[in-house]
């Protein structure tokens, strides 16, 4: 059973500046964050921003899981996604 994908409107906003070879890709691996998040997911030392964090090449997706739900919370390039 696949989860559902809920996007933020920070998130939308994160992904729509991306390029469009990089929305591909995220589009892509969130599917198979989808399928088995708890697999792929890494949970994140600072609550703060989420609970996990997915890898996808040099960007990263901070989510929280909710039952059978997946919040994505922010999409953004390694080097500036954690800062506040």
């Amino acid at each position: 059973m696949a989860y559902e994908l809920i996007y933020t409107k920070s998130a939308r906003r994160d992904i729509k500046k991306l390029d469009p070879v990089a929305q591909k890709k995220l589009a892509k691996n969130l599917e198979r964050l989808r399928q088995k998040p708890f697999f792929y997911a890494q949970k994140l030392l600072w609550h703060q921003l989420g609970g996990y964090r997915y890898r996808v090449g040099n960007y990263r997706v901070i989510f929280d899981i909710r039952g059978k739900k997946i919040i994505i919370l922010r999409v953004g390039h390694r080097r500036g996604i954690y800062r506040g």
